[in-house]
């Protein structure tokens, strides 16, 4: 049997501090992306916040090690 469990929450400004920490980083965006597993097209939505449902939280965190930073979304469980 499967359980699901979905938490949106909304965090003003996400997209910004990502682009901040990705230029704040030497590697190429290609580089990046790679190390993600998600493509550039992707990257840029995600950085001005048009992606088209929630930013899923896996990759929020892959985001998060890539870059070595922690972008302070917290879910309280």
């Amino acid at each position: 049997m499967k359980v699901r469990r979905t938490i949106e929450k909304e965090v003003p400004g996400l997209g910004e501090k990502i682009k901040q920490a990705r230029e704040a980083d030497d590697r190429s965006l290609e580089a990046i992306c790679s190390e993600v597993g998600i493509s550039r097209v992707y990257w840029y939505d995600i950085e001005s916040e048009r992606v088209r449902s929630a930013l899923p939280e896996e990759t929020l965190r892959k985001i998060e090690k890539v870059l070595g930073v922690d972008l302070g979304v917290k879910f309280n469980d």
